[in-house]
């Protein structure tokens, strides 16, 4: 790359002219990290996170736990969190916590602090003040819990006595976030908790996640298909019991993965994807089924996954609601496919970060590529003549890494704003300029 993105407010994407051949590694996941953090400090005893993610959404989450009072320490250089859990107590009486625009960390940590005792704030910044929690609050208020947000959105406002438990209703078709913040604290309610959906679930894979993950720590959760959730009183147990310190580690993070399984499809060649398996927790380990639709391969070997491109690029017509963060990874394939691509099913993109189905049809746009945009989706058509173009993000860090992939192979692309990478991947640029070597 020709820019360093840490010195410039812009960076301009270099093409790689010939078949890629490169080895890559990509951060610890964000959704695992998380999960694993909220969880280890409901524990009892201390666990190190290997692997960790340290990125803003992590680095916010870790912070409000400090601020609560837990024992949380952060080796960046080692890629470790280590966290002393206090089996559902919460130090501190009262604490306002901010958390940017981590919409996982609002998420989890407003059904969290309602197992203190006190006063809390949870705020963000004013795109965070714009995504929804309102379900999640509403469903909170079922269970016993004082707590309030403002026009459905955060700040949140807690006074909690901990949490009754019992039975709740909840939707799930804006966030699945909802769902797994209250099957992670509902070990520590004061009776057990039942919770029926009523709604379509989005991104249901990341429910499977959570239900694995609290598995790990010791909790089993009883469930009628995405219907129906029973989970028992009980406490989460360190996954190493015979170790002082239990140590858990982090897969490679999908999401974060999905550019460079990506840009084979767009350049050709093969790129070999270091410290991830397709048996992975992370539901957009299925991105790679949607390359395989359009004639890439897919092998792996030793923890590692290699993905190839040697024919021609179709264009697929594909429900996305499961794996919507890598729906604009998808955006950025199509136009070098055959035959047009339909995205369906990622409405609730919509409420991310940015608004990504009309940030993404309008840059794709700038870039002289001929998309229909639709509610819950796009559809993307084959370009042969790309236009130069400064690309906006939006503060959006999916937008800055889908469409620097563009520039793999059109020289014309600018990515504007791109240190929002650091939001799940600060190195992104850096890891992306080894496809070149």
């Amino acid at each position: 790359m020709s820019v360093n993105p840490l010195q410039s407010p812009f960076m301009k994407i270099t093409p790689i002219s010939h078949p890629l051949n490169a080895t890559v590694r990509v951060p610890g996941s964000k959704s695992l990290t998380n999960r694993a953090l909220l969880i280890a400090s409901l524990a009892n005893g201390t666990t190190k996170l290997t692997n960790a993610l340290f990125s803003d959404d992590s680095k916010y989450f870790a912070q409000a736990l400090q601020t609560l009072g837990f024992d949380v320490k952060l080796n960046e250089a080692k890629h470790e969190m280590t966290v002393v859990g206090l089996g559902g107590k919460i130090p501190a009486s009262k604490a306002e916590l901010f958390i940017g625009n981590a919409g996982t960390a609002a998420r989890f940590l407003s059904a969290f602090l309602t197992l203190g005792n006190g006063e809390y704030i949870l705020d963000g910044e004013p795109r965070m003040r714009e995504r929804p929690i309102g379900d999640l609050v509403d469903s909170l208020k079922q269970l016993g819990v004082d707590i309030e947000s403002k026009n459905n959105c955060p700040p949140v406002k807690i006074s909690a006595k901990g949490l009754q438990g019992g039975k709740t209703k909840i939707k799930g078709d804006i966030s699945s976030q909802f769902l797994s913040a209250l099957l992670m604290v509902a070990p520590y309610a004061q009776n057990e908790i039942e919770i029926e959906l009523i709604s379509e679930l989005n991104s249901k894979p990341y429910v499977d996640m959570t239900i694995a993950v609290m598995k790990e720590f010791g909790v089993e959760t009883q469930r009628e298909g995405y219907s129906r959730f029973k989970i028992p009183i009980t406490t989460y147990q360190l996954p190493n019991l015979q170790s002082p310190i239990s140590t858990y580690p982090i897969e490679s993070d999908a999401s974060a993965a999905s550019y460079f399984f990506a840009a084979p499809a767009i350049c050709g060649g093969t790129v070999t994807v270091e410290n991830i398996s397709r048996k992975s927790l992370q539901g957009d380990i299925k991105f790679l089924d949607v390359l395989t639709q359009m004639g890439c391969t897919v092998t792996e070997t030793d923890n590692c996954i290699l993905i190839t491109r040697m024919t021609e690029l179709r264009g697929i017509d594909i429900d996305m609601r499961d794996i919507p963060d890598t729906a604009q990874t998808l955006a950025a394939i199509a136009p070098f496919a055959n035959s047009p691509t339909r995205i369906r099913g990622i409405a609730s993109a919509r409420v991310k970060e940015t608004d990504r189905v009309s940030a993404t049809c309008t840059e794709l746009k700038r870039l002289g590529v001929q998309v229909e945009e639709y509610e819950d989706g796009m559809m993307i058509y084959p370009c042969k003549n790309f236009q130069p173009a400064n690309i906006q993000t939006y503060n959006d860090h999916r937008m800055a890494m889908a469409f620097s992939l563009i520039g793999l192979r059109f020289a014309g692309v600018t990515i504007e704003n791109p240190t929002c990478v650091s939001k799940t991947f600060p190195n992104y640029f850096e890891v992306l300029d080894e496809l070149s070597k």
